[in-house]
């Protein structure tokens, strides 16, 4: 269930209000509807509920699908301020892939409601532009408990906004694998189309790749949905057909229904589409939930010995072939932030940290009127992948709309020194610049070194948040500057030894002489991974020597980004003002194309050149690692064997594993590798030396 429940935290500032008229605790139990409206064109609908207090969203429902009579038996508990404002009760019907639709409303005048006592409601729905239809009822058990002396909420914060409901406690995964589709509908004057699908699961989404001209499309593609419902849920999917300039056209529906499928066991599905024509083949597995939890300073595990006992031993060198998909763990302390920026017009913030890594988002509570905020909240989380990112952003809470940048944070976990309390600079939302504010945070990672090696090689794990690309001048040319840089790098390569054959200086082309004479002379094929090892090896030195070059790469792509944020905001203004026209969404794809392709060659250049300089030092051993096993592979076995057994291992993958996923490792390797504006993004800003971990300010409101 993916609710919204407004539960107040006791923040360091009101952690003992004085009992004040006003403050009173709303129960609800959300019992059924009776007789709602139909809105689907099987004569039913998929309801669900929200309630608003004064413009804001408190709850939503888990939704009821194809029930005009719904019964959802669940129970919210509000904080309420003041009576004045009444409850607004809305319906919807839940479209996936569509605009949901108007149910009805009610309100429910508080004021009207006895204390300390259960009252049965029923609330007639109305659509206010047709009072004088009939959309049905809901039943509803309220209670209302003024609040005397102290007040602390217990129960875990979930409410959030839009763009953060999705990032609470989960109880499983939900892995699927996208395989291929069968017979689908031509939607092209060709007589075929070029089919993508949209997974939808609560307010997760996830939109496989094109595959073009087909109408029997293999996607092979596997990704992974948070299960919130101990019950299951419902993914909705849909088939769609991309076109080049203008709306693309739909295919055809589908729904998997997970409380009818078993866990810990892979389920293949062969669902029909409905609305169109054809078949979708899935692979689909439940697992029961890793170890993400929230819990206050106080409760530590790591600080238990006999905890910290067991879960070093868990992650084990003894114990690398157990469970491999489990890397690590890490644990997060949120202790304070100091000097925030001032979101609100009485020059004051409302708080709360939201703790990303990969896909798994918790948050803290909200401190209200407070530009010095301490949480003292413990997360923790488990590590699938040893090079992911912590992601630590501060917003302001608003009442009546999304929450506000206040800063961010990107931490590798391979840089977390463990169990140093240590304040982080804030920075720009792009993490390219400062911002106003640090925050203090203390990491603990605990990790296999065997099973990250490992998990280093498979493709790795996408992230279903993230902001739609966008075609921005700024990024154009700054993707193409990166490009330039690398491609520059070759060409002086291609300038010295053109300049060994120019004789331009006769000591140095007679080296050169001399040792390609001897290199061809004895060459075998062993001596290419040596090259690299010998390269790795030399700036393993340079950097042990003191002789860093990396810097001067960090400060030319600094220098890069400087403007960028400002241009970004330019840019967007300058697409509010004009906007885009339906003719030039064909050009808009192509310079989003160009943009990314930019990109990920710039990407790739760099990462090859940051795993031979160190800038990751678990790569580069890694690197090591397997370049000494390449080496004495291909020194012990003839080239003729080695290649015969990668053409048998390639003509036959598709026999042993009809559903195997192909991927290439290297590659998978190297997305590990952080680009330089990843370095950049991660690399620590200087903290003013009157903020120490060990000197705790006093905190005042301001």
């Amino acid at each position: 269930m993916e609710c919204g429940i407004d539960i107040v935290e006791a923040s360091n500032e009101e952690l003992h209000p004085p009992s004040k008229p006003g403050m009173y605790q709303l129960d609800i139990v959300l019992k059924k509807g009776n007789n709602l409206a139909i809105r689907d064109r099987g004569g039913t609908s998929d309801p669900y509920v929200k309630f608003k207090i004064a413009g804001k969203e408190v709850f939503r429902s888990k939704t009821i699908h194809k029930n005009l009579n719904p019964v959802w038996e669940e129970k919210v508990s509000l904080l309420v301020e003041s009576l004045r404002e009444p409850l607004y009760v809305k319906v919807f019907d839940y479209d996936f892939g569509l605009q949901d639709d108007f149910m009805g409303s009610a309100y429910l005048y508080l004021e009207s409601l006895e204390h300390h006592r259960t009252l049965d409601v029923t609330l007639e729905l109305k659509d206010p532009h047709y009072p004088n239809h009939d959309l049905g009822s809901l039943d509803l058990a309220v209670t209302l408990v003024p609040k005397e002396g102290d007040f602390r909420e217990t129960h875990q914060s979930l409410r959030l906004s839009d763009i953060h409901r999705k990032a609470q406690l989960w109880r499983g995964i939900v892995s699927v694998s996208l395989i291929e589709a069968h017979d689908l509908q031509p939607m092209d004057s060709n007589g075929l189309s070029d089919p993508y699908v949209k997974f939808r699961m609560g307010h997760q989404k996830y939109k496989s790749k094109t595959i073009p001209k087909t109408l029997n499309p293999q996607w092979r593609e596997q990704f992974d949905f948070h299960l919130y419902d101990e019950q299951g849920g419902f993914i909705d999917i849909t088939v769609w057909d991309k076109d080049a300039g203008k709306k693309d056209d739909f295919m055809g529906r589908c729904q998997v229904d997970l409380s009818l499928l078993s866990k810990e066991c892979t389920h293949r599905l062969d669902v029909p589409l409905e609305e169109g024509e054809g078949t979708l083949v899935l692979l689909v597995t439940l697992t029961a939930s890793a170890a993400v939890s929230i819990a206050d300073l106080s409760v530590n595990i790591l600080d238990d010995p006999n905890e910290r006992k067991e879960i070093l031993h868990r992650y084990s060198l003894l114990r690398s072939f157990h469970n491999i998909k489990d890397v690590g763990m890490v644990q997060v302390k949120v202790i304070r932030a100091e000097g925030l920026m001032a979101a609100d017009v009485t020059g004051k913030s409302d708080p709360f940290c939201v703790v990303e890594l990969s896909n798994d988002r918790l948050q803290t509570h909200t401190v209200y009127k407070n530009l010095n905020p301490e949480w003292n909240k413990v997360f923790t989380f488990n590590v699938k992948d040893i090079h992911s990112v912590l992601e630590v952003t501060v917003y302001d809470e608003d009442r009546d709309r999304s929450a506000d940048f206040l800063g961010k944070v990107a931490i590798p976990l391979l840089n977390i020194q463990n169990g140093e309390r240590k304040a982080y600079a804030l920075k720009s939302k792009e993490l390219t610049g400062p911002t106003k504010g640090v925050i203090f945070l203390e990491i603990d990672v605990i990790y296999n070194v065997v099973k990250a090696g490992m998990r280093t090689l498979i493709p790795i794990e996408q992230k279903y948040i993230e902001e739609e690309p966008r075609v921005s001048k700024q990024l154009l040319l700054q993707n193409f500057n990166r490009v330039r840089r690398c491609i520059m790098l070759l060409i002086n390569a291609g300038c010295f030894i053109n300049s060994c054959f120019e004789w331009e200086s006769p000591q140095r082309s007679i080296c050169a002489l001399l040792i390609f004479v001897v290199v061809v002379w004895n060459f075998e094929l062993y001596m290419l991974p040596l090259v690299l090892l010998m390269l790795l090896t030399w700036n393993y030195v340079l950097i042990a020597s003191g002789k860093d070059t990396r810097q001067g790469d960090v400060q030319a792509v600094e220098d890069l980004l400087e403007d960028e944020e400002e241009d970004f905001d330019r840019d967007d203004k300058d697409s509010e003002r004009k906007g885009f026209m339906n003719k030039l969404y064909a050009i808009q794809d192509v310079c989003i194309s160009v943009q990314n392709a930019l990109d990920e060659v710039a990407s790739y250049g760099e990462r090859i050149k940051n795993t031979l300089n160190w800038t990751v030092p678990f790569l580069s051993w890694l690197a090591i690692v397997a370049l000494c096993a390449a080496t004495l592979v291909v020194y012990y076995i003839p080239l003729r064997y080695i290649i015969l057994a990668w053409g048998v291992n390639k003509f036959t993958k598709k026999l042993r594993d009809p559903y195997s996923i192909d991927n290439n490792e290297l590659l998978d390797f190297l997305s590990r590798v952080p680009s330089d504006v990843q370095v950049v993004q991660y690399r620590e800003l200087k903290v003013d030396p009157s903020h120490s971990p060990s000197k705790r300010k006093k905190n005042n409101p301001g």
